[in-house]
């Protein structure tokens, strides 16, 4: 009989209860023949009536075999079946095998009708022949059964013995059963493909009369339900079902075109919500997280896109990304380490195993479900779902719809064509290279300024988007007015959506080193992302300490840091455990000029915010707060360093670091070292217990009434 593990390549979010693959091994007699009547009578009942828009014939041949199974198990409940039989009885014990087996049988039966009833058009047509399949095996495996069920033991009515008889006879004739409509229409769906493959456009009527008079969908919204499932397929991608991710991919493209070139801007109900901020934007981990108010651990969150990792990996630079993220950024072109920005010497990536193991046993233990995010396999769905030629050029005709209805369309065809820029930029470089090359960003840049809360999210949002492919930075740069139009959304945007994704934009337009100044010096954005980092969610203090980081490195925007109030948000961010390290690292870079370090010095929580980092920060932040130090004491001026020099727990911190930092941290911290040394022994020759001399040990005063502590750092460390 043919494993229960013909389903395993169905869709995962329906996959089977155990129950389905384990025989009711505690059920017998009368209790096993009455939970075998409600599971027949309850297929029979939900499915006899419905209208299946593929798999029609065996489907229908299916329940009226289960039907059969109705009357059967209704006799042997009625006539007590289980209680008369003796324990000895041969016959009696094949006939309960033989029901335990049709237990199996019904609960699969009941799966694969059910999966046949509720996923998309689409998708049964790319798996008619394989679905076909599955009924098969059925049908071959109720005949199999029925060729050893004891018929004339069981004391059965002529007539319910005449059906089962008839039945079994049917059963052994069974053949495999493929549509042949369906088939054609299947090709007609690969044949689509294959002109955008090769670059033609398929004729719209051709279009129209297989979405709308052939699979009978007719609405934009029935069309998008359409989309959606075939994209989950994509996430949800075993490796082993055809077709590949790829060429889903493709199909998603001819659907989504089909949506526009047939229905046009009809209004769906969809594209009018705003996201709520608070929602997690990835994820049903990460949903069911927030739904539940557990903090995730911080070292089981993917740096990059903030959610719980589902795979973590390590790359060259000894960093942990979730796979899909790296595989994302490396894919977009990226040839740096997102969290450190060193260059990567390689694409590799390994799987880390033992943090998977940690964060499954913390999946486990806080009861949230990662049964199906977790997989052995080392296949990811997103490697398999690169774009194809077809999925391009059907993006391309898409897009095409698009801006036309951006560049005159009704202010609700604006909004429903700025959201969907937005989702076809949200991945691949080629989308986000012909959507700016096609003129988009001119007509976003308006839409930013619109007074709808939804136009303006999604406009900030595609833009945010389409900044990531490099060659776009320079476009948005370029078009008249856009920057500040990015600027002002920040400041006073619709929705704290827009607001945060405006900072984001912010930051990836900032990772090109000569569009800094010119970011920095725009009015009110220093002082929006100030404002961001202290007041916003966590998302949006992430988004904004990253900005400011980035202008941080600009040696000429120190003055505007400093004016804009970004180096007193920076102090206060120490505080904050998510954006702490980020936060260390602008004030280290800030710091290494006279003017950023006498600001930072004058900040009261500065030394104590930067020695709290020492103590609990990651081994990034450690590094970035004992150079922040270092720089104080060199360059903040007498007063800073003894402050500095003051802290009680100094020498302990830089003991720990210089033997558990990082390399550049236990340079800082050797260095920082050696100047409380010399100070301390300027102090010890001039008489004077206390604080003597500037930052690099010149003598030019002392304090005479206070007591410095002794410090005896041992600093000889190897040279790295």
């Amino acid at each position: 009989m043919a494993s229960a593990a013909i389903f395993s390549s169905l869709r995962r979010r329906r996959s089977p209860s155990l129950e389905a693959f384990l025989a009711p091994v505690d059920l017998s007699g009368v209790a096993l023949v009455q939970t075998l009547a409600s599971i027949s009578t309850e297929i029979v009942s939900c499915f006899s009536g419905v209208r299946f828009s593929f798999q029609r014939r065996n489907a229908r041949s299916l329940i009226r075999k289960i039907e059969i199974f109705v009357v059967l198990f209704e006799f042997l409940s009625d006539s007590n079946w289980g209680s008369r039989r003796s324990s000895d009885n041969s016959s009696s014990s094949t006939a309960l095998l033989c029901l335990k087996e049709l237990y199996l049988l019904l609960y699969r039966s009941k799966i694969l009708v059910d999966y046949c009833a509720q996923s998309s058009k689409l998708w049964l047509l790319l798996q008619n022949p394989s679905i076909s399949g599955y009924f098969h095996d059925l049908n071959q495996e109720v005949s199999t059964l029925l060729d050893v069920f004891p018929v004339n033991d069981l004391d059965l009515s002529d007539d319910i013995r005449e059906q089962i008889e008839l039945l079994q006879k049917q059963s052994r004739k069974s053949r495999l059963y493929i549509d042949k409509n369906d088939e054609s229409l299947r090709e007609t769906f690969y044949s689509f493909l294959d002109r955008f493959q090769n670059g033609e456009i398929p004729n719209p009527v051709d279009l129209r009369s297989f979405f709308v008079e052939k699979l009978m969908i007719k609405d934009p919204k029935s069309c998008r339900n359409e989309i959606e499932f075939l994209e989950e397929q994509i996430v949800n991608h075993d490796g082993d079902l055809e077709p590949t991710g790829s060429v889903i991919n493709g199909f998603v493209a001819i659907t989504r075109y089909c949506r526009f070139l047939i229905f046009g801007f009809e209004e769906d109900g969809l594209e009018w919500r705003i996201e709520n901020p608070k929602k997690p934007r990835k994820g049903f981990v990460a949903q069911e997280i927030g739904d539940t108010f557990i903090t995730v651990p911080k070292d089981f969150v993917c740096p990059i896109s903030l959610d719980l990792m589902t795979d973590p990996v390590i790359i060259s630079t000894g960093q942990t990304y979730d796979r899909s993220s790296i595989a994302r950024w490396i894919e977009e072109g990226h040839c740096t380490c997102p969290k450190t920005g060193q260059m990567l010497m390689d694409s590799r990536i390994v799987p880390n195993r033992a943090l998977k193991n940690l964060i499954v046993q913390w999946c486990v233990a806080s009861g949230i479900s990662c049964e199906s995010e977790f997989t052995d396999s080392p296949s990811e769905g997103f490697a398999s779902a690169l774009p194809t030629k077809a999925a391009v050029e059907a993006n391309k005709a898409t897009v095409s719809i698009l801006i036309q209805y951006l560049a005159d369309g009704s202010e609700a065809a604006q909004t429903v064509a700025a959201r969907e820029i937005r989702l076809l930029a949200k991945t691949g470089k080629e989308n986000r290279a012909f959507i700016a090359e096609a003129g988009a960003i001119p007509h976003l840049r308006r839409l930013l300024k619109s007074e709808s809360a939804v136009a303006q999210e999604n406009s900030v949002t595609a833009m945010l988007n389409l900044s990531i492919y490099e060659k776009n930075k320079s476009l948005i740069m370029e078009e008249d007015d856009c920057l500040e139009s990015i600027v002002s959304v920040l400041v006073s945007g619709l929705t704290v959506e827009a607001q945060e994704n405006a900072a984001a934009t912010l930051f990836s337009l900032s990772a090109v080193h000569e569009y800094k100044k010119r970011i920095a010096i725009v009015d009110q954005c220093v002082e929006a992302l100030a404002l961001l980092l202290q007041n916003g969610t966590s998302r949006g203090k992430k988004d904004a300490v990253t900005a400011l980081y980035n202008l941080s490195t600009h040696p000429d925007n120190c003055s505007r840091m400093i004016e804009g109030g970004g180096v007193s948000s920076l102090v206060g961010a120490l505080k904050n455990e998510g954006v702490a390290e980020e936060a260390a690292g602008a004030l280290a870079l800030l710091v290494r000029q006279s003017l950023g370090a006498e600001a930072i010095g004058k900040e009261d929580s500065a030394v104590a915010g930067l020695m709290g980092m020492m103590r609990c920060g990651t081994p990034r932040g450690k590094e970035n707060a004992v150079a922040a130090l270092l720089e104080l004491c060199r360059s903040g001026g007498a007063a800073v360093a003894e402050k500095v020099l003051r802290a009680p727990a100094i020498a302990g911190l830089l003991q720990t670091l210089l033997f558990t930092g990082t390399k550049r941290a236990r340079r800082k911290a050797a260095s920082l070292a050696r100047v409380f040394q010399r100070r301390e022994n300027a102090a010890m020759r001039s008489g004077v217990y206390g604080f003597v001399g500037n930052a690099n040990g010149d003598r030019d005063g002392g304090f005479a009434n206070d007591v410095s502590v002794p410090i005896s750092i041992s600093i000889s460390v190897p040279v790295l």
